[in-house]
């Protein structure tokens, strides 16, 4: 695939796709100019591993990539588990929208996660703590919707932090800053301690 200014890029089977590098927020780049590395198209990543690699994305303020991994899951998940991976993922979309300034689509992507996950709070699979996430997006909705712009900076930092997966003994996800008193940190508890 060869991007060139004014023609639309294409895969070799002739599908569009966009040659531009794109930023860590998933915007793209100039031709030429360096960006991030791009994940695989046909990425497949079992369940487990996924989430625990959205969450180092996530942390490291790439959450345009941590849905693009748990994107990858929802095409392949079984019927019974593809919108708790669609919930996941339009969670990673929030915090997208929410680092890049659109506290609007935020809103309404975190609207939506919280949405799809709620049917999978009395059993998650993979360890999902689907209740504490759900309640977490709609809770970053509503301060979104509140919250003044010169507020955005101090949401996006909380946003990042979130804690997509639990296991045993995991409750809520974790704010790492600790502004969020109703929320405990949970990476060490959960297994998701940095290496």
């Amino acid at each position: 695939m060869e991007g060139k200014p004014g023609l639309r890029d294409r895969d070799v089977r002739g599908r569009a796709r966009n040659a531009r590098p794109r930023d860590a927020l998933g915007r793209p780049l100039g031709y030429g100019e360096t960006g991030v590395d791009p994940l695989p198209v046909d990425l497949v990543v079992p369940p487990v591993e996924a989430l625990a690699w959205a969450q180092h994305l996530i942390e490291s303020g790439r959450p345009f990539q941590a849905h693009e991994v748990l994107e990858a899951v929802w095409k392949v998940a079984p019927d019974g588990q593809r919108e708790l991976w669609r919930g996941l993922a339009q969670f990673a979309v929030g915090l997208t929208h929410l680092a890049r300034g659109n506290d609007v689509g935020a809103a309404a992507l975190f609207r939506r996660s919280a949405d799809h996950l709620v049917p999978y709070a009395a059993a998650p699979p993979h360890g999902v703590n689907a209740a504490g996430l759900s309640r977490w997006a709609a809770m970053l909705a509503d301060e979104i919707e509140r919250a003044a712009a010169n507020d955005r900076s101090q949401m996006a930092a909380v946003g990042a932090s979130v804690i997509l997966a639990v296991s045993d003994g995991c409750v809520d996800p974790g704010v790492r800053d600790g502004r969020r008193a109703a929320f405990q940190e949970a990476r060490v508890g959960c297994g998701l301690a940095a290496g």
